[in-house]
């Protein structure tokens, strides 16, 4: 059947298939979902703000996938270069916007997620062409993407900066999620150092991971691309994901 892509805004009846238990944890790692910029997006009513650049991915009446992206102003003065913190800069960046009552220039993807059966089809390559073709509807001039690389969690103790050398004999990067963005058009223009950060107690990053980390140090944790610092003397735990930049251009 054939792949179908709507905005929420046009389709509300898809959203509780889009938040549901399939993209939930292990579909993440239960770390990922106690970022606290993402409540700037994903929260109400601030979500409702940006339901048409939210998608659902429909094969047969099902939503196989979902993706995320968000509008946001760039070339402004203080503007002239993407944020370090990525995903979380370019969140809090779009907020301001919203409360400042600033008209976007650019669009940037926050997450484009697709259900194992629907994987290996083409279908992000579609989603991503989607993606420009509503920037472009919403008078924007730039598509953003703070990519995770989706293989760098094989690798947790490499620098990120060792990681994108990675290429294959065809030059295109090692790692899928990247090179997907690469064959789309995707130009990789800067490492996003601190992408994510997100911090817990000790029992907090217990609870998340399933691990006794019962030591202070550099942990590697599953699904995480860097290692967490934990220190059981403080009861903390820093995980700082790194992103890449990737700009589409329309």
């Amino acid at each position: 059947m054939a792949l179908q892509i709507h905005t929420l805004q046009a389709r509300p009846d898809l959203r509780p298939q889009v938040f549901s238990a399939d993209f939930r944890p292990p579909f993440w790692p239960e770390f990922m979902l106690h970022d606290p910029a993402s409540s700037l997006y994903f929260s109400p009513p601030n979500f409702d703000r940006y339901l048409s650049f939210a998608f659902a991915c429909v094969v047969g009446g099902k939503v196989v996938g979902r993706a995320f992206s968000v509008p946001f102003v760039f070339g402004s003065p203080d503007r002239v270069e993407l944020p370090n913190d990525g995903w979380d800069g370019v969140i809090r960046w779009a907020h301001t916007d919203q409360q400042l009552g600033r008209r976007p220039t650019a669009v940037s993807a926050l997450e484009i997620s697709l259900l194992p059966n629907a994987r290996g089809t083409g279908t992000a390559q579609v989603i991503l062409a989607e993606m420009k073709a509503n920037a472009r509807r919403h008078g924007c001039s730039s598509l953003f993407a703070p990519v995770r690389p989706n293989e760098k969690h094989l690798f947790p103790a490499m620098s990120i900066t060792d990681y994108l050398e990675l290429r294959r004999p065809d030059g295109l990067p090692q790692d899928p999620w990247l090179r997907t963005h690469v064959r789309a058009g995707g130009q990789i223009i800067k490492i996003a150092p601190y992408a994510m950060t997100i911090v817990g107690t000790v029992s907090d990053w217990r609870r998340w991971t399933g691990l006794p980390l019962r030591q202070s140090g550099s942990v590697p944790v599953p699904g995480a691309l860097s290692q967490v610092l934990m220190s059981l003397e403080n009861d903390v735990g820093v995980y700082i994901e790194p992103g890449v930049w990737v700009y589409h251009p329309l």
